[in-house]
C-alpha cells in the first residue's frame, strides 16, 4: 500500500475522531484500518483484470458468497406466501391493494401493491423497498412503506404494477436492525446474523408474489428504493436475474467511506452484510451486470459521500465494458444532502421507461402523495404467531445445539468462518523491549509486542530472579479491569519504572518500595509471571466514550473480522513472540483467561501449541451470553463443544 495513500486515509480517520481526545493508539488504529481497506479495496479491483470468460465463470461463486453473508446459504426453503389482501382503496387513477405475505412461516412483509384500475394485460412491474421512514399515528406503525406511496402511485399512473414493501425494523410488525449499533447484541456476530438477509429474503419472496399476479409481465420487472431501500435493492438484484432493471438510489458507498470516513456511524446493521468473504462494497455492486443499472446519489450526501459512489461507479463502468454492455449502465448525481428529491425520481422514471417498456416520454407528471398514510394501513391486530420481533434469534444459518458434536476439521472450520480476517503470509512476530526494573526478587520486563503492521499488544513479564532456572510461565490475557489491577498491585514506584504510568516531574523512584506482598509468595515459585494486554486495552486503548468504542467494533465487521477474533490472533502471536525474548522460558504455557477474555484464551490455546494448560474463569456456557464476537462461530461450534475438545489435549481448570 502507498505510504503516501496510508498518510492520507489515517489523516482522514483521526479528522474523523477530532472531536474526542486522542490517545496514542488511534493513530495506529487508525493506520490498521487504513491499510485493512487497502488490502480488501485492491483484491475487489482486481476483479476487473479477468477476461469476460473468468469474469463470468466467477460469478455465481460470488454469489453464493453474497448468499451466505447474508445468512441465506443455504436457501430457506420456499415456503406458502400465504397472501392475504386486507382492504382496497380506490384512487380513479389507481387502484391499491393492502395485503400482507409471509416470507417464512411467521415472518410477516406487509405491503401496498398499487395499479391501474383497469389492467387488460400483463404490465411491467416495479418492486420498490422502502427507506427508513417512520410512519405511525397514536402510536401505531403505519409502516414506512406509507412515506414512500408517491413512487407507487406514479408508477400505477403510468402504466405499472408496483409492489411497495414495508421494512422488518419499521413496518407494521416491528423487528429489530440496531442489534450491534446500540443494543449491545454482539452476538449477532456469532449468529453470522444480519437484518440485510432478512431484507434481501423479504425481497426474493416479493418477486416470487409479484410472479403470481395476473397483471404482472414476468419478463418486466424493476427494482428500486433508496437510501435503506436503495441498499436492498443492490443486495436483492445482486441475487435475483428476475430484476431486469435496477435504479437503487443511495444505498451504496465503499470501504473507505464506511471504515476510514466514519460513515459506518450513520448507519444501521441492515445496511450490512456479514463480511465472511472480505469484499468491498463494489463486487456486491459488480454483480448486477450487465444488466441495465442506474446508479443515483447526490453531491451532498454524509453517509453515501459522493468520492465513494464515484469509486464503486468506476469500478462498475469497468465490470460493464469488460461484458460489452457501457450502454446499460447510467449514473445520475443530483444536488443535495440524503434526501428524496424530484431531482433524483425523474431519472429513475425515465430509467424504467427505457428499459422495461422501451420508450422515453417526457415525465410531466410528479411523484405526489396523493393518500391519507392511514388509508394503507394493512393490519388492524398484530398476528398471532409472527416471529419478526425476534427474527435475529433463528433466522438465517442455525446455531449449533447442545448436543452437536465437534467438527472433525474444527480448526480449519474456525479459520475459514471465524478467522478468515486474519492476515496471511505472516512475517515472524517480535518484540521491543521498552523497560525493566528489579524490585521484590522479581526481574520485571515491558514489551511492546509487534503482532502484525500498525497492532502491538504489551507483555509485562516478571521473572523471579533466585527461583534457579524457570520452568513454566503463567500467562493472563487481562481486559482493561485487569490491567488496570496490575499496576495498582505493582505500587507507583515499580509502574512509574516501567513506564506504565506517567512519572510526575521532579520526584525520584523509591527503588527498595515492595509491591503488593503477594510478589514476594510468587517470587520462591519456579514460574516466570506475564501479563498480556492486546489491542484496545491497557497502554494500546483507544479513546473515546462507549458509542466510539462501539463504532469501532463495527469497523472491524465491516473488514470480515471482530475485534474479539483479532484479539485471539493478539494472543497467539504473542505467545509466538515470547519464544524470542531473552530471558523467558515459554514453554510450558499456562494461559489465563477471565471474564470476557477467557473465550478469547481458550480460542488461542486451539492455535498455540505452547500451551500446555488452561486456566478459566467466568466462562459462559455459549457464546450467546458474552460480550465478545466472533465471526460465525455459533455456526461451527460452541463454548461446551470446544471447552470438551481443547480437555482432551489440555488440562483445564476453572477459576472462580
Amino acid at each position: 500500500m502507498p505510504a503516501r495513500l496510508v498518510l492520507l486515509l489515517v489523516v482522514g480517520w483521526l479528522r474523523v475522531q477530532a472531536a474526542q481526545p486522542a490517545a496514542p493508539a488511534d493513530a495506529r488504529l487508525a493506520a490498521y484500518f487504513a491499510a485493512e481497506v487497502e488490502r480488501l479495496t485492491t483484491n475487489t479491483l482486481a476483479d476487473t483484470a479477468l477476461t469476460r470468460g473468468e469474469w463470468e465463470a466467477r460469478r455465481e461463486t460470488w454469489r453464493r458468497e453474497l448468499f451466505d453473508m447474508l445468512g441465506l446459504w443455504p436457501l430457506p426453503e420456499r415456503t406458502p406466501l400465504n397472501p392475504v389482501v386486507t382492504g382496497r382503496v380506490e384512487h380513479g387513477d389507481f387502484t391499491v391493494e393492502n395485503l400482507h405475505f409471509q416470507a417464512l412461516p411467521g415472518l410477516y412483509v406487509t405491503a401496498n401493491l398499487y395499479r391501474p384500475p383497469t389492467v387488460e394485460r400483463p404490465l411491467p412491474a416495479i418492486l420498490y423497498v422502502s427507506g427508513h421512514a417512520s410512519v405511525r399515528t397514536n402510536g401505531v406503525s403505519l409502516g414506512n412503506k406509507t412515506g414512500y406511496q408517491h413512487h407507487g402511485e406514479w408508477f400505477a399512473r403510468n402504466g405499472y404494477v408496483c409492489l411497495t414493501l414495508d421494512t422488518l425494523q419499521l413496518g407494521e410488525i416491528a423487528g429489530d436492525h440496531h442489534g450491534t449499533y446500540r443494543l449491545g447484541q454482539w452476538w449477532w456476530n456469532s449468529r453470522g446474523y444480519t437484518p440485510a438477509g432478512v431484507e434481501a429474503w423479504f425481497g426474493i419472496r416479493a418477486l416470487d408474489y409479484l410472479e403470481t399476479r395476473p397483471e404482472v409481465d414476468r419478463e418486466r420487472i424493476g427494482m428500486t428504493g433508496r437510501s435503506g431501500g436503495g441498499s436492498y435493492t443492490w443486495t436483492t438484484a445482486a441475487l435475483d436475474d428476475r430484476v431486469r432493471v435496477a435504479a437503487p438510489v443511495a444505498g451504496i458507498t465503499d470501504l473507505r467511506n464506511q471504515v476510514v470516513d466514519g460513515c459506518i456511524e450513520g448507519h444501521c446493521d441492515c445496511m450490512f452484510f456479514v463480511n465472511t468473504h472480505r469484499w468491498d462494497f463494489a463486487r456486491n455492486a459488480a454483480l448486477l451486470a450487465p444488466r441495465p443499472l442506474l446508479v443515483v446519489n447526490t453531491d451532498r450526501d454524509s453517509i453515501f459521500p459522493l468520492d465513494g459512489v464515484v469509486r464503486v461507479h468506476r469500478h462498475l463502468a469497468a465490470v460493464y465494458r469488460l461484458l460489452g454492455a457501457e450502454d446499460r449502465l447510467g449514473l445520475v448525481i443530483g444536488p443535495g444532502p440524503h434526501k428524496d428529491t424530484q431531482d433524483l425520481q425523474v431519472p429513475v422514471f425515465r430509467w424504467f421507461n427505457q428499459h422495461l417498456r422501451g420508450e422515453d416520454p417526457p415525465i410531466a407528471m410528479p411523484a405526489a402523495k396523493l393518500l391519507d398514510p392511514a388509508a394503507l394501513r394493512v393490519l388492524d391486530r398484530t398476528p398471532a404467531g409472527q416471529r419478526n420481533g425476534v427474527a435475529q434469534e433463528w433466522f438465517g444459518p442455525a446455531s449449533v445445539s447442545p448436543g452437536s458434536p465437534v467438527p472433525p476439521d474444527l480448526v480449519e472450520r474456525l479459520r475459514e468462518r471465524c478467522f478468515a480476517g486474519w492476515p496471511s503470509g505472516d512475517a515472524p512476530s517480535g518484540a521491543r523491549l521498552l523497560a525493566d526494573a528489579r524490585t521484590a526478587g522479581f526481574l520485571w520486563r515491558v514489551h511492546e509486542v509487534w503482532v502484525d503492521p500498525h497492532v502491538t499488544a504489551t507483555l509485562v513479564t516478571a521473572d523471579p530472579v533466585e527461583a534457579g532456572r524457570v520452568s513454566a510461565v503463567r500467562m493472563e490475557v487481562v481486559d482493561g479491569t485487569g490491567w488496570d489491577g496490575l499496576v495498582g498491585r505493582m505500587g507507583t514506584d515499580l509502574a512509574r519504572q516501567l513506564r506504565l504510568i506517567p512519572r510526575p516531574e521532579g520526584t525520584v523512584p523509591d527503588a527498595d518500595r515492595l509491591p503488593a506482598a503477594d510478589w514476594a509468595t510468587a517470587a520462591r515459585e519456579p514460574l516466570a509471571w506475564a501479563w498480556l494486554a492486546v489491542r484496545g486495552i491497557g497502554p494500546d486503548a483507544w479513546s473515546g466514550d462507549e458509542r466510539r468504542q462501539t463504532m469501532i467494533r463495527r469497523r472491524f465487521q465491516l473488514l470480515g473480522q471482530t475485534l474479539d477474533g483479532m484479539r485471539v490472533r493478539d494472543v497467539v502471536r504473542s505467545l509466538q513472540a515470547g519464544g524470542r525474548i531473552a530471558g523467558i522460558a515459554w514453554r510450558p504455557v499456562t494461559l489465563v483467561g477471565r471474564g470476557r477474555m477467557a473465550p478469547t484464551a481458550l480460542l488461542a490455546a486451539l492455535h498455540s501449541p505452547s500451551v500446555r494448560r488452561l486456566e478459566l474463569g467466568g466462562l459462559p456456557v455459549s457464546f450467546r451470553l458474552t460480550e465478545a464476537d466472533y465471526l460465525n462461530i455459533l455456526t461451527v461450534t460452541d463454548l461446551p463443544q470446544l471447552l470438551a475438545h481443547v480437555r482432551a489435549t489440555l488440562p483445564v481448570e476453572e477459576l472462580p
